[in-house]
C-alpha cells in the first residue's frame, strides 16, 4: 500500500494507493503548528480505521510520497518518515526528485511542488498539450506542452479566498456559503454574492484557459483541459472549457512520482 500526501496551504488530501488504484483518502486542515508527533497520531487515527492496514503505525503501508506548498510541514513530515517509517521508501517532491516533466520556467525551483506533480498526473493520463486548472487557496492554470513539457500557469486568489475578502471588507456584506444560487441575478445579498463567486469563477476559467490554449497549441482544441481541487465541483457545470475533472490528479501524480524514484531510493 503506498501512502500519499498533498499537503496544501489551506488542507491536506491523503490518499491510500492498492497498485494504481486509490482504496481510501481523507482531507484535513492544514496547520503548520503541528509538530511530527502530532502528525503521527493523526495518521494513526486515521489509518487505523481501514480495515487493509494494521493497528499499528505503519503496517501494511509499503511507501510514502510527499508534496507540501508549506515548508514547515514538509520539515515535520519528513521527520514523521524517519522516526515512525524508518524501514519504509519514502519519496518527497523537492528539486533533485525524477519527476519525468521538463519545467521551461526562468526559475523552475520556484514552481510549486503541487504544480508539477499535476502536470506528470495530467501527461501520463491524458497527455499533451493540456492545461490542468487546480481550485485551492489559489486558483491555478498551469500548461503542458505536446511534447509534455511544464511551459508555466497563471496564478489567481481562490475561491475561498475571494469569499473571505468580501465579508472583511465589504461593510454591509458577510461571509457566505459557497452554493450554486437560484438564479444568476440574485434576489437578495447573499445570493447575488454567490452569482458573483460561482458565475464569475466560472467566466474566469473561460477567458484564461482560452488564452491560454491559443499560446501553447495551433489549434485550441487539441488541448485537454482537466479541473482538479476540492472546490472544483461548484464551477464545473458552469464552465464551458473544461474537459475532464479528476478529484485525485495530485494523489496520481504522487503515485507516479513514487514509482520512478523508488528503485533510485
Amino acid at each position: 500500500m503506498l501512502l500519499t500526501i498533498d499537503v496544501g496551504n489551506t488542507h491536506t488530501v491523503l490518499g491510500l494507493f492498492d497498485g494504481e488504484d486509490i482504496v481510501e483518502h481523507w482531507r484535513i486542515s492544514t496547520d503548520a503548528r503541528r509538530t511530527a508527533d502530532e502528525l503521527a497520531v493523526l495518521l494513526q487515527g486515521l489509518m487505523g480505521m481501514h480495515p487493509l492496514l494494521g493497528d499499528e503505525l505503519g503496517d501494511g503501508i509499503d511507501g510514502i510520497a510527499i508534496c507540501a506548498t508549506v515548508p514547515s510541514v514538509l520539515h515535520e513530515l519528513r521527520e514523521v518518515t524517519r522516526r515512525y517509517y524508518g524501514d519504509v521508501p519514502a519519496v518527497l517532491v523537492e528539486p533533485g526528485v525524477k519527476t519525468g516533466v521538463p519545467i521551461l520556467t526562468d526559475n523552475p525551483k520556484e514552481v510549486g511542488a503541487d504544480r508539477i506533480i499535476n502536470a506528470v498526473a495530467a501527461v501520463e493520463l491524458y497527455g499533451g498539450p493540456a492545461i490542468v486548472v487546480d481550485f485551492g487557496t489559489a486558483t491555478t492554470f498551469d500548461a503542458v506542452s505536446a511534447r509534455g513539457e511544464y511551459v508555466g500557469g497563471v496564478i489567481a486568489p481562490g475561491i475561498e479566498i475571494s469569499v473571505e475578502a468580501l465579508g472583511v471588507k465589504g461593510a454591509q456584506l458577510r461571509k457566505i456559503e459557497v452554493a450554486r444560487p437560484r438564479s444568476v441575478i440574485g434576489k437578495n445579498t447573499v445570493e447575488a454574492m454567490q452569482a458573483g463567486i460561482v458565475y464569475g469563477f466560472a467566466g474566469q476559467v473561460d477567458g484564461v484557459v482560452g488564452r491560454m490554449a491559443r499560446e501553447l497549441a495551433g489549434d485550441p482544441d487539441d488541448v485537454t483541459v482537466i479541473a482538479t481541487g476540492g472546490l472544483a465541483p461548484m464551477v464545473l457545470g458552469e464552465s464551458s472549457v473544461i474537459d475532464e475533472h479528476q478529484p485525485w490528479l495530485t494523489l496520481i501524480g504522487l503515485r507516479l512520482v513514487y514509482e520512478r524514484n523508488v528503485s533510485r531510493l
